[in-house]
């Protein structure tokens, strides 16, 4: 079917491998020239004003999790890799605390593949997303390391997905896989501040994890492609590179 993903969306964490890995050397390379034992210390008053803002550009890995009503086979899921692209707008709260928000524009393309059909007309499912990102965040930042302090960041929002088909009447039998347009996620993740002579660059990986269901099932309850999920819910990996 043209499908190549693994068994059960269970494998996202060991399939997103890549992703990591490519954090990771990405971090090693921007921190290697900042961990000094006594660096010149950079942008001493980048975090003291109330405000600040910025902007990120990224790489993203979007998953589907679906929850069954009956045991008739896995729909496999061929994932790819997306981008992101938004601003930041933050507030001081604490000296190790920030509270961020971030809306920004996501894109990815998920393809399905339904068990049960031999013709791949019917058995894949291109899933075109473009989300319009709204997190509201919380940053909590260790004390800062020389040129650069770590941190984990989380919190909830929301995402328009603009190409969801909701409103379009026709169906899987149609062709058309609908998901509803708004729904609400919390992310979760870490990074580290890197304070350079002009800017603060900040690496991060984030989790994002969809909390309402975005099925828009078939107009037939017996569809052979909607008809035995319960439930569909969006999930990802994402890298972001803020410049602030």
């Amino acid at each position: 079917m043209g499908i190549t993903s693994t068994t059960k969306n269970t494998n996202f964490c060991t399939n997103s491998l890549g992703v990591f890995l490519l954090f990771f050397s990405l971090v090693f390379f921007a921190g290697n020239a900042q961990f000094n034992e006594k660096p010149i210390l950079n942008l001493q008053s980048e975090d003291k004003d109330f405000l600040n803002w910025g902007y990120f550009l990224g790489l993203n890995q979007y998953d589907f999790k679906f929850e069954y009503k009956n045991d008739f086979g896995d729909i496999l899921v061929d994932k790819s890799i997306g981008f992101n692209v938004g601003l930041i707008g933050e507030m001081r709260l604490h000296e190790f605390l920030d509270l961020r928000f971030e809306p920004g524009l996501f894109y990815t393309q998920r393809t399905l593949g339904f068990p049960g059909f031999t013709d791949p007309v019917d058995a894949i499912r291109e899933v075109k997303s473009t989300y319009i990102n709204f997190p509201l965040l919380l940053k909590v930042s260790t004390r800062r390391l020389g040129n650069w302090k770590p941190f984990i960041i989380g919190g909830i929002g929301t995402q328009l997905n603009l190409g969801s088909n909701e409103a379009s009447l026709d169906d899987n039998s149609g062709g058309t896989f609908r998901m509803k347009k708004s729904v609400f996620h919390y992310e979760l993740g870490f990074g580290i501040d890197f304070y350079t002579e002009y800017f603060k660059f900040a690496p991060s990986i984030r989790g994002v994890f969809a909390l309402s269901d975005e099925l828009v099932p078939d107009n037939d309850p017996n569809s052979p492609w909607t008809g035995n999920i319960s439930a569909l819910k969006t999930r990802g990996i994402f890298i972001n590179f803020t410049f602030e």
